[in-house]
């Protein structure tokens, strides 16, 4: 029976006062002694059970009591109330292993409160020796668990739930698995391969072999089920080769893409052309580095239309198709169901060449839907089984940047964006991440360019205020006083949401409007923030900048000098367009698997990358961190 955590009437420390330090009369009822006060859960009230510690004469029923009552002050939030009735019990304990178990549990609990999970955790540290109730580990384990979580150590919180799993009931225990399972899945295959060798805890060392097995082989099916196999062998008895997870089966079953024609819908002419320049040379790059004779690729102009431009591919026999590129043409897929003729399918035979094919097999007329990966999102779309998204999202990049922030361990970000729309969205997308995380909303200030910047960040800091009342003071008291402006203490990171040519001025302000008497905090800032000026000087203003950007773009790889030497007048935004071709045509082979098992992460050019039950491709990106001139990967 798990422990519960029952939500009561708060009691003020006065009445606990009374009721248990003037209880040394002579109570006017004695209730009839019952054989056992169980300490399972405390569902009265605290008076409740002080009346009754105060009108029994056996002292371990007293104690029983005690504890009770200090269990339904933490159920009420009363951590003051709680620690002064452990304190009185504590005496009183003696060699009860129940006991002494009972009264560290409430004080870890208490900690818990005041939101001292360390100190609640080596609280938790019993003897070995103590043999006790399952009830009591059941509430043990729960509560390990739930601290680690709160400290962000998923692999402690996994490995207590896996030790709870011991002391319950099938049907819960089912539950707490699935538990275990969702927890691994966003680990990094590489963190489950370094834990998995645990021969302390089997049970948990089995999960994380599985959930590396998972994550490693789901892009080939028969080597997943081999290796899935061999592992089900090794370990017959662990709850996960009993009943494989759910996500887990559905990967088995999920058959990958494996086109032989791939056609690609992007802007070859018009004003547009020259950005999805670079999408298309990331895909040749792609093909090209590992050529395949059975494969070919159809390029086809949107230029004239999205629409036209899906029944040619599919009237040539496309049997994947990549993009288009630009939200409107997604947009207009969206809102009509492509007719293809046989006469079209002529029609493109002839003029394959002209449509930008390369090497292609004779088309065939194909009436069904074709598995497609938009290189763009929308924000309504009806989820299909072989329909994905694949965008270089700001909004996104902002989500992933509250994630960033609140796993080192950020509680309370101020955020400057530009007054602009993609600032404005940006802000919005990190606020509504943040708050899903801690439920509370993040400061945000939403700047001008020009001089208004720096009363923003002025603003936003708090100087303006603290200037104001050092002005008022020198009136009073006369010029003389010397004064110094002092800054914000409550923040304790900033996020600039700007574009590369604000974050020149905007971090220099930051830096001289923290006053000498604080910290000065973590910057953080998003890809777009990055200054093409690769100087070294600039580098050096930037100086404990943390910025997030694709892997490619953070390391020096033979690849990236091969690209700079071909294109070198390209941009950081250029690239980023590049590399989103080259993982684009990377994931077709993937994406079935990856939908599959949401914990499949596969490590691309432009991000650690997964895919959503609704087929949007999540980026999780890299952090670089100027020091010294430099951007180093972090």
């Amino acid at each position: 029976m798990l422990k519960r955590l029952n939500t009561t009437k708060l009691i003020s420390v006065a009445v606990l006062t009374t009721i248990l330090f003037g209880c040394g009369t002579t109570p006017t009822k004695v209730e009839p002694e019952q054989s056992q006060i169980s300490l399972v859960s405390a569902s009265l009230q605290p008076a409740d059970y002080l009346n009754k510690a105060a009108t029994t004469d056996n002292p371990e029923r007293r104690t029983r009591y005690l504890l009770l009552a200090s269990h339904a002050f933490i159920n009420e939030g009363d951590a003051n109330a709680a620690t002064k009735t452990l304190n009185s019990v504590e005496k009183d304990l003696g060699q009860n292993v129940e006991l002494l178990a009972e009264h560290k549990y409430l004080k870890a609990r208490v900690l818990e409160l005041t939101s001292t999970y360390d100190d609640a955790l080596r609280e938790l540290e019993y003897p070995s020796s103590w043999k006790l109730a399952d009830w009591q580990m059941v509430a043990y384990y729960q509560f390990k668990a739930r601290l680690y979580q709160h400290i962000k150590q998923p692999i402690e919180q996994a490995r207590q739930l896996s030790l709870l799993t011991a002391y319950l009931p099938t049907a819960q225990a089912n539950e707490v698995n699935d538990q275990i399972w969702r927890i691994l899945q966003p680990l990094h295959e590489q963190t489950l391969l370094d834990f998995s060798q645990d021969s302390q805890t089997p049970i948990f060392a089995g999960w994380l072999q599985l959930a590396y097995i998972a994550k490693h082989y789901a892009i080939n099916p028969s080597e997943l089920v081999q290796h899935l196999g061999n592992w089900q062998h090794a370990n017959p008895t662990h709850p996960g080769a009993i009943k494989l997870p759910t996500d887990l089966e559905k990967a088995l079953n999920a058959k990958p893409y494996q086109p032989k024609n791939i056609a690609v819908l992007l802007p070859l002419s018009g004003n547009r052309a020259s950005v999805a320049n670079m999408v298309k040379q990331g895909i040749m790059s792609r093909y090209l580095s590992n050529p395949d004779n059975q494969v070919s690729i159809n390029f086809f102009d949107t230029a004239k239309g999205a629409q036209s431009a899906y029944q040619a591919a599919v009237s040539a026999g496309a049997e994947f198709i990549i993009g288009p590129l630009f939200q409107s043409e997604v947009e207009q897929l969206q809102q009509a169901t492509p007719i293809v003729s046989e006469t079209q399918v002529a029609q493109v035979e002839s003029s394959s060449i002209e449509a930008g094919q390369i090497d292609a097999p004779k088309p065939s007329f194909t009436p069904n839907m074709v598995p497609q990966l938009y290189l763009n999102h929308v924000d309504q779309f009806t989820p299909n089984d072989d329909t994905f998204y694949f965008a270089l999202s700001p909004a996104n990049e902002a989500s992933d940047a509250a994630d960033k922030l609140y796993a080192d361990g950020i509680v309370h970000p101020l955020i400057l964006a530009s007054n602009n729309g993609i600032g404005k969205r940006m802000a919005e997308s990190f606020n509504k991440r943040w708050n899903e995380l801690t439920n509370k909303d993040a400061e945000v200030h939403f700047y001008d360019a020009g001089d208004k910047m720096k009363v923003t960040v002025q603003k936003s800091l708090g100087v303006i205020d603290s200037k104001e009342r050092i002005a008022r003071i020198k009136a009073l008291i006369g010029n003389k006083v010397e004064a110094d402006f002092r800054s914000r203490r409550d923040i304790d990171a900033i996020y600039m949401i700007s574009g590369n040519r604000d974050l020149p001025l905007l971090k220099p302000f930051i830096d001289v409007n923290f006053s000498v008497f604080a910290e000065p905090v973590p910057l953080y800032a998003s890809s777009r923030s990055r200054v093409e000026d690769s100087s070294r000087n600039t580098a050096l203003e930037l100086n404990n900048l943390n910025i997030s950007d694709i892997p490619w773009l953070l390391t020096d790889s033979p690849e990236a000098q091969q690209v700079q030497s071909l294109w070198p007048t390209w941009s950081y935004g250029q690239k980023r367009l590049y590399i989103m071709g080259y993982d684009a045509l990377e994931l077709v082979g993937k994406l079935a698997q990856m939908r599959a098992l949401p914990g499949y992460q596969f490590s691309g050019r432009s991000g650690m990358l997964s895919v959503a039950p609704d087929g949007t491709v999540n980026r999780q990106l890299s952090w670089g961190r100027y020091k010294r001139g430099n951007l180093r990967p972090q």
